[in-house]
């Protein structure tokens, strides 16, 4: 038997597992989306299968992945970041640190750990218009003020409010306060 053909039965059949099961399909279950009968799932998933061309893209289009996704070695790609490497921002004086926690842009999604010290306060940017912001206090308790409003966000609580308008995080304790800023930017052309 061609190893080759050896190496990319070995891939499709742990591929194919991984994605029947991450998606909660039976083999029966992907066989009726796919079109197949469910002894050729079977085959395909032992590593003995030999798939046609139009098998696999009929499997590809079921579970919406390219061809050679199926067929290729799964790679992972993690990427940790050391605390030193992490970009912050300092602002008011050095009494507020903004800490860009994606090591990769998103699109329309950003998030910070922003972190201010006794008696200090940062007036947040207001987003463009739809944009949901979302603040989880991790340490000690923030005072938000959106338009006018005060809420007082303790440890552990989450807030949620509308992006767009103006809004101003303060820390009004004796210690230091810690929290986690989530930006869902509405998806341009929306």
């Amino acid at each position: 038997m061609d190893k080759d053909f050896v190496v990319f039965s070995q891939n499709l059949a742990h591929n194919l597992i991984e994605l029947r099961q991450r998606r909660n399909l039976t083999q029966d279950s992907l066989a009726k989306l796919v079109g197949l009968p469910r002894s050729t799932i079977a085959n395909l998933e032992s590593g003995e299968g030999n798939p046609s061309l139009t098998n696999l893209a009929r499997l590809s289009a079921a579970l919406h992945i390219p061809i050679d996704k199926l067929l290729t070695p799964q790679t992972i790609v993690c990427k940790l970041m050391s605390a030193e490497d992490i970009p912050v921002q300092v602002r008011s004086q050095g009494a507020v640190q903004i800490f860009k926690l994606l090591p990769d842009a998103l699109p329309n999604m950003n998030i910070e750990r922003i972190e201010i010290e006794e008696g200090a306060q940062m007036k947040g940017t207001p987003h463009a218009s739809g944009t949901k912001e979302y603040f989880h206090c991790i340490q000690g308790e923030m005072t938000v003020v959106v338009l006018g409003q005060s809420y007082v966000v303790k440890k552990g609580d989450v807030l949620a409010f509308p992006g767009e308008v103006n809004h101003i995080y303060s820390n009004k304790s004796k210690t230091k306060a810690i929290g986690v800023s989530i930006v869902v930017l509405t998806p341009i052309g929306v």
